[in-house]
């Protein structure tokens, strides 16, 4: 049996490939997509702009790859939380704080979806092209529940946009309504009091 023991050059070049990726969730996240510079990105994580081209030969390339892995990274710890868990209810608030734990670990990537859902454009020819991995995961919960009788029935997009989408503003807006009202996300009595209400949320929008 052959190893092939990975070389310097390739371990750099994929330490390298990783920090961009990195960096420019955080910029996108921070900027948008049209007022990203991919100077300032390079210059973030301490390379040339040729450099990341070497990596990334245009932005919306860069852009692609950074959306891509939100929500293969977002499908992938939806499964951890939901697989094995049989109750209908219990697989769904799983599949929720799946979401939430993830985004509150991870608001770049919140406020990346919420810029695509205000801006079209970026994905207009094919506006699932990456995201339908996570919305084909709620259908496949919410459908498992509706088959069992336990549901009524109700649509993806419905439930995501009536309790689904509060995790996103949970997490993107602590800082947008001023100083009284201000919290954090990542607090544990914050998270607590949202995770509860997001629960009633979910079972009265499934529940018969």
């Amino acid at each position: 049996m052959t190893v092939t023991i990975p070389s310097k050059r390739k371990e750099r070049a994929d330490a390298t490939r990783e920090a961009v990726l990195r960096e420019a969730e955080r910029h996108f996240a921070a900027t948008g997509f049209r007022a990203a510079r991919l100077e300032d990105i390079a210059d973030a994580v301490g390379i040339r702009r040729p450099s990341l081209l070497h990596h990334f030969p245009t932005k919306i390339a860069l852009y692609d790859a950074v959306e891509k892995r939100i929500f293969e990274n977002m499908h992938a710890a939806s499964e951890a939380r939901t697989t094995g868990v049989d109750d209908p209810v219990e697989r769904l608030l799983a599949h929720l704080d799946a979401w939430l734990d993830f985004f509150v670990g991870r608001p770049s990537a919140a406020r990346i979806i919420q810029r695509l859902v205000a801006d079209t454009a970026v994905r207009q020819d094919n506006p699932v092209e990456f995201s339908y991995l996570v919305l084909e995961d709620m259908d496949r919960t919410l459908a498992y529940g509706i088959a069992r009788d336990a549901f009524v029935p109700i649509t993806t997009i419905t439930f995501i946009n009536a309790v689904g989408a509060g995790i996103l503003f949970f997490v993107c807006n602590s800082r947008q309504v001023g100083e009284q009202r201000r919290y954090e996300p990542s607090d544990p009595d914050d998270l607590a009091t949202f995770r509860i209400l997001l629960h009633k949320l979910a079972r009265t929008a499934v529940l018969p």
